[in-house]
């Protein structure tokens, strides 16, 4: 099925809620690059952000070239007119559930959800909405948010998307459409396998980070740190495939089924160390990544980390599949959110002790 021609397609309105590093570019990159039948309306509750929109607009930096784009922000849902076609949910994977329920009333007849949340956030939201009117939107770039309304892209990529049920319908290749001005948009009938393969991906990636307190770059250039990374992804995997999913790669160079490692690999030798030459590279294309979780806890915020290794975890142990290495990271996360921990390369190295990791 092809997209639809953005001339002549009936209009849309559009709602980003949260307006943090993900949900400020996709509504940034709609207001750069707008199809010419969609108004974008962003809704964030935290004053800082809403005062420096307010005063600025949107300022793009990082992999984009530097702009600056006003746009209709409110400060909360009873400012908010409905209805609206698409409902783009930004907020971080804990806020997700409380945030649909405050918007849901606002959304037309025909109107979908996508979500833009790491994790598996299909199923719970759909409970919430109607499984028939969520769309997935697995994010395959980074992005911070540098001061309020400032919003950096670090690192390339784009969306896929998709529904829990593999159907590629036409209001699938709509959202394709509009989102395709901020990165390129590929609708999948396996939005299950990716959604699992970024998983595994965000399950290293910003936990790690959390605990390293550092960028993607700095952390790769450690041993520990690498082989960390590959534990987390080969227990994500073997839940995954445990419970069925076909994974599919999300990104060129991170395929996670690829990356598991098998049990005479984890005692060492060529094959190892090629996986460890694999992150070493991905440190350097994505070195400017830095955690969302670390953010998160910076801001006061409750980790994802349970809907993240969390979710791993649960799953694993209702299906019989070992995840040491997730579930004390998991515990170390919510150690560092309560002040208990001090995150670092201690804290990595002690990790990798406590589960028996080289």
């Amino acid at each position: 099925m092809s997209a639809p021609d953005p001339r002549t397609a009936p209009p849309v309105r559009a709602l980003v809620v949260g307006l943090g590093a993900i949900g400020g570019l996709v509504m940034g990159g709609m207001l750069l690059h707008p199809p010419g039948v969609v108004e974008v309306v962003g809704l964030s509750t935290n004053a800082g952000i809403a005062d420096a929109l307010d005063a600025q607009g949107f300022r793009l930096g990082g992999l984009r070239a530097p702009s600056v784009r006003f746009g209709a922000v409110a400060r909360s849902v009873d400012a908010l007119q409905g209805p609206f076609s698409l409902i783009f949910l930004a907020v971080q994977p804990p806020q997700a559930v409380a945030a649909i329920r405050e918007v849901a009333h606002l959304l037309a007849d025909d109107g979908e959800v996508v979500l833009l949340q790491n994790g598996l956030p299909e199923d719970i939201i759909g409970e919430v909405v109607g499984h028939d009117r969520v769309i997935g939107a697995v994010v395959t770039w980074g992005a911070s948010q540098e001061a309020p309304g400032v919003y950096a892209q670090t690192s390339p990529g784009g969306f896929i998307l998709g529904r829990a049920n593999g159907q590629i319908d036409a209001k699938v290749e709509q959202v394709a459409a509009l989102l395709n001005p901020v990165g390129e948009a590929r609708p999948t009938d396996n939005i299950r396998g990716a959604r699992w393969s970024k998983l595994a991906i965000n399950a290293s990636i910003s936990t790690l980070g959390t605990l390293g307190g550092d960028t993607l770059g700095r952390l790769m250039r450690a041993a520990v740190v690498r082989r960390l990374f590959l534990e987390i992804v080969t227990e994500t995997v073997a839940v995954a495939r445990a419970e069925g999913v076909k994974l599919a790669p999300v990104s060129s160079a991170l395929d996670v089924g690829k990356l598991a490692l098998s049990v005479q690999e984890r005692r060492g030798g060529p094959r190892l160390w090629l996986k460890h030459a694999v992150l070493v590279v991905v440190g350097m294309k994505y070195r400017r990544m830095r955690s969302s979780m670390l953010s998160a806890i910076e801001r006061g915020r409750p980790p994802a980390v349970d809907l993240l290794n969390g979710e791993v975890v649960r799953r694993g142990a209702a299906l019989g599949v070992s995840t040491p290495v997730n579930s004390r990271a998991t515990a170390l996360v919510h150690a560092i959110a309560r002040g208990e921990e001090k995150m670092g390369m201690e804290l990595v190295r002690r990790l990798a002790a406590e589960v028996g990791v080289a």
